[in-house]
């Protein structure tokens, strides 16, 4: 039988797709990246550290959507490791989170950001995760996170560092959560639990993430991206339609609850956002 990449040069008419060291530097900026027998490790950053909440976030999530729909057209990747960066995996460039947030509604943006910017690229980020990348995910949370784990758990498998923490701090600060993580937290604690961590802000701390059901393992911080390799290599190992099918498989719960739920809770955060009162 024909190497299937032959017989796409021989037959001709085929779009060349994503090549890992065009995308590989076109992102540089937001993720370093390496790729070893087909797995992809993605190490998310922010100028060389740990992703922060700053004057670039909104340009974060604008790339991090866009790299996740050339990561699932690269036929030569197989299974993605998906981590941060240092000793965190996120972590807010204010002093407080409030002031964070306060930071972000208060700025003065032009007249198409709030879809361009907040609702487009808000649905993008977590929509082309699920929809756009048929391999097996791995992520691994690397430390604490003052927001946005839902990244992590929407892969197929997530492992957590022991000092790694699950928040949602959006009602702490006066804004309606809406924007992914109340909707991992209602698929794998259920409604009433995820309720109580939407109220209270109250942070998961790793080992009580595992007995919820939030991760699969916890593990030293210097451990835990050699573990997500073994687990790596292991899924590789497997023939690759049964990878793949298996990764469509388990993320099908995840495709429902973001069709029924992001839009919905993205745009009551917006409006959210709108209608809070204007400083006095």
């Amino acid at each position: 039988m024909p190497d299937l990449k032959d017989w796409q040069h021989a037959v001709g008419g085929f779009v060349p797709r994503p090549a890992f060291e065009d995308y590989a530097a076109k992102y540089a900026d937001y993720a370093k990246m390496q790729r070893r027998d087909g797995i992809i490790e993605i190490a998310l950053h922010t100028r060389g550290g740990p992703v922060t909440a700053d004057e670039s976030w909104f340009a974060t999530h604008n790339a991090w959507g866009q790299l996740w729909q050339e990561v699932g057209n690269d036929p030569d990747n197989e299974v993605l490791i998906l981590t941060g960066t240092g000793d965190a995996w996120y972590r807010t460039a204010a002093a407080t989170a409030q002031e964070q947030s306060d930071r972000l509604v208060r700025a003065q943006l032009p007249d198409d950001h709030a879809y361009e910017h907040v609702y487009y690229d808000g649905t993008k980020l977590l929509e082309n995760l699920v929809f756009a990348i048929d391999i097996p995910t791995i992520a691994v949370i690397n430390g604490p996170s003052a927001a946005h784990t839902e990244i992590a758990l929407l892969c197929d498998i997530t492992l957590a560092a022991e000092t790694a923490t699950i928040i949602d701090p959006h009602f702490a600060v006066g804004v309606p959560p809406g924007d992914g993580q109340q909707l991992t937290l209602q698929e794998l604690l259920g409604a009433k639990r995820a309720a109580y961590h939407l109220y209270t802000g109250q942070p998961i701390d790793a080992h009580t993430a595992l007995q919820l059901g939030l991760v699969n393992e916890v593990l030293p911080a210097d451990r835990i991206l050699t573990r997500a390799w073994e687990l790596a290599e292991l899924i590789a190992a497997k023939p690759r339609t049964t990878r793949r099918l298996t990764h469509a498989i388990a993320q099908r719960p995840w495709k429902r609850r973001l069709v029924d739920d992001l839009g919905f809770g993205l745009a009551h955060e917006m409006f959210g956002i709108a209608a809070l009162p204007e400083p006095h």
